[in-house]
């Protein structure tokens, strides 16, 4: 057991004595998910681990799965491990998290929604499942299930179980929205063939690249519609637009760490062609600290780095500007209705490029709903725009036939 395991089961333990210890003198205001939670958080390790050999299968087929205790009242929870394939088609297995209503599904089962988690990090223990609270992330998961929806949400690949890198690798973060879908399909909850998609900033990213592919990746899947809340499109700008501050230094160390990784066959790939050295010597450890409880450190790396992090431009030199290009949603009609929100207010996903993404697909003929929330940034978008989401949702996709 290494060192980030032990601290973890240490941090885990203290947690479930304080809270019996608390339920023990009558602490009633306690939730029970707390409790379950960290119960749940002692013993996963095992549930990522990948099988050696690991087992065949095809895309979306469950591996492993178990029901998770700490999901909210009327939910029926499992933590999910299931095949799916990166961007070169090799077959790897992700892990995620799947809630359904708890009472019986209707005649023609339930639709899907597939949620696509923003930034959290990259690495394994910075997976949106593993932790005390495996829903907190699945924004507007509460009120999906109470429409009777089912929510599947991917992990994305390296994150919770170990495979390739998947950030802002579109091909790879879209196979994984749609594989767990098929993933949510091996259970027995009522799952039909009808899927909406869903994501906020990098799952918006992951989202539309999993409507783009569909058709041909899925094609026993309906997917009727997806909404995104400030997704991540056009990189070269959004990265010229944002590097000039800590969020910005820190989403790029995680995307070139990403791109470094799984096109390090393609010639010129090196970190060296557009970073400068004291960012080649820092992404690689950035890269390995999560969003959430671990900024601090982000920050102590990253700050420095500020207005010298970049060596020459990655949207004009190559092979950088190919891959930004290549994992950059867009460019031609989505056969399905699009939802957009962006935040008026937004410092990270600019206004103005998500404004430029929803005129091209208009353009392309996509049928595109389009929301800009006054007031509002990047982190709160997706939770404001549910009241607009998910009437448009219940009419474009509904929750049962």
């Amino acid at each position: 057991m290494n060192g980030d395991v032990r601290a973890g089961v240490r941090v885990a333990a203290s947690v479930v004595m304080a809270a019996l210890a608390l339920a023990a003198l009558g602490a009633c205001s306690l939730p029970r998910q707390l409790v379950e939670g960290a119960e749940e958080e002692l013993t996963e390790g095992p549930f990522y681990t990948i099988p050696t050999p690991m087992p065949e299968g095809e895309p979306g087929a469950l591996v492993r799965s178990e029901p998770l205790p700490s999901a909210p009242d009327g939910v029926d929870a499992w933590r999910v491990l299931y095949h799916s394939t990166d961007l070169d088609g090799a077959d790897i297995l992700v892990s995620g998290v799947v809630a359904a209503p708890d009472a019986a599904a209707p005649d023609g089962g339930r639709t899907v929604v597939s949620w696509g988690h923003p930034t959290t990090g990259t690495r394994e223990r910075c997976a949106p499942s593993v932790g005390i609270d495996p829903f907190d992330l699945i924004e507007g998961m509460g009120e999906l299930i109470d429409r009777g929806y089912i929510v599947a949400a991917t992990d994305y690949s390296g994150m919770g179980a170990a495979g390739p890198d998947s950030f802002l690798v579109g091909l790879t973060e879209g196979r994984n929205v749609l594989d767990a879908v098929r993933a949510a399909g091996g259970l027995d909850i009522g799952a039909s063939d009808r899927v909406a998609l869903w994501g906020h900033s990098q799952g918006g990213h992951a989202a539309l690249f999993a409507a783009q592919q569909a058709a041909d990746y899925a094609p026993e899947l309906d997917v009727q519609a997806v909404a995104v809340a400030a997704p991540a499109v056009n990189l070269g700008k959004l990265l010229d637009a944002d590097i000039g501050d800590i969020s910005g230094v820190s989403i790029a160390s995680y995307a070139f760490d990403a791109y470094s990784s799984v096109y390090a066959s393609t010639p010129g790939i090196d970190l060296d062609t557009i970073l400068t050295p004291a960012a080649v010597d820092a992404v690689p450890r950035m890269a390995e600290l999560c969003l959430f409880g671990q900024n601090d450190e982000l920050h102590e790396l990253g700050q420095p780095l500020i207005g010298g992090f970049l060596s020459a431009d990655p949207a004009s030199t190559e092979p950088w500007a190919s891959v930004l290009a290549e994992n950059t949603p867009g460019g031609a009609r989505l056969e399905m209705p699009l939802y957009v929100a962006q935040g008026a207010t937004d410092t990270l996903v600019r206004p103005e490029l998500t404004a430029a993404f929803v005129e091209q697909q208009r353009t392309l003929g996509t049928e595109v709903t389009s929301e800009v929330l006054p007031d509002t940034g990047h982190g709160l978008v997706a939770l404001r725009a549910l009241s607009t989401m998910l009437p448009w949702l219940e009419k474009t996709a509904p929750a049962r036939e």
